[in-house]
């Protein structure tokens, strides 16, 4: 098992190596891959050194398995050429996400969905992931009719840069900004960039993935992102209408039953989700579940999650074992 990770030197890239070597995925030739000034340098995996080399020598070693985190235009340039290698691809971009042809899969939701004639596979945005994670039960069992979503999300998903101005800030020193703004002490409701209707990129995720996992595209989802100075993990309140009436404790019962879903509920003991709790795990925390009184058959929550892991690295490998113990990548 040859697998190559792509953006290995990055935030989700470092993550990816720690959850491969914690889940013991069988690899046994890692390609560690970065950019050229990157090349030749080593990086430790399970106690060896292991030498980075370049995106051109990992396609012509042939991988089984190629796992992408280093941005949209890399993906969009290299992973069709792994592809032609016969290597299957998990790509943690956006570039392939709506792509009619390419599947964007949770594993606990649609891994179902995946052949071995799928050599690039779409990994989720972050955010959609922890959401539908909640939603796909409840959909299953009430039919979900409106979705509206609030994120509270961490600087971690801005990347490195993000997460040094935010402690730069914190120490009062001179900082670059990534952000148009300071964050400390801030929150911005500015998560990517300004589409022509108002929203932002990453608001337009949430709705648009989240149809395409579901499966669904009668569901409405509309959604405010802010960034706020937290490392832990994003946080979503989330507000869900239903076609049919519901039962707290059947809800309850649901989020228990559900793989990778964790309920932490009782306001009696201040037991709700927290990106301080969520941080370095790979479930999916939810809690203040509550009737919204203003309108029939609907819902609130909050859901949080460890957006480097199961919102990035663990979901990414999570498809890889579903791809190894199925029989779907190549011999």
């Amino acid at each position: 098992m040859k697998v190559a990770v792509v953006g290995a030197t990055g935030m989700v890239g470092q993550v990816m190596l720690k959850v491969l070597k914690e889940r013991n995925f069988p690899i046994t030739e890692l390609l560690p891959v970065a950019s050229e000034k990157s090349v030749g340098k080593t990086i430790e995996f399970k106690g060896k050194p292991i030498k980075i080399v370049s995106i051109d020598d990992a396609i012509d070693s042939n991988c089984d398995l190629a796992l992408f985190s280093a941005g949209g235009g890399i993906s969009l340039d290299y992973a069709p050429k792994f592809a032609e290698k016969g290597t299957t691809v998990v790509d943690n971009s956006s570039a392939w996400r709506m792509d009619p042809d390419k599947k964007l899969v949770v594993p606990e939701i649609n891994a179902d969905v995946l052949s071995q004639e799928d050599k690039i596979i779409a990994n989720p945005n972050c955010s959609t992931i922890q959401l539908v994670m909640a939603l796909k039960p409840l959909h299953d069992k009430y039919t979900i009719k409106r979705v509206v979503v609030s994120t509270y999300q961490s600087v971690t998903g801005t990347g490195k840069n993000a997460v040094d101005q935010l402690e730069g800030e914190i120490k009062g020193e001179e900082v670059h900004k990534i952000y148009p703004y300071q964050i400390f002490k801030n929150a911005l409701p500015h998560c990517d960039v300004f589409e022509d209707n108002g929203y932002t990129k990453e608001e337009m995720k949430l709705t648009r993935e989240t149809k395409k996992i579901l499966g669904d595209n009668t569901i409405e989802v509309t959604a405010t992102a802010v960034r706020v100075p937290v490392q832990g993990g994003h946080s979503e309140a989330v507000n869900i209408e239903f076609e049919n009436d519901f039962d707290l404790n059947e809800i309850r019962k649901i989020f228990h039953e559900m793989p990778g879903v964790v309920l932490k509920d009782n306001i009696e003991t201040n037991t709700y989700p927290m990106p301080l709790y969520a941080e370095g795990k790979d479930d999916v925390f939810v809690g203040r579940i509550r009737r919204d009184f203003s309108q029939p058959n609907t819902l609130n929550m909050w859901i949080v999650a460890d957006n480097l892991r199961k919102g990035a690295a663990t979901n990414t490998i999570q498809i890889a074992e579903y791809l190894l113990e199925n029989n779907l990548l190549k011999n």
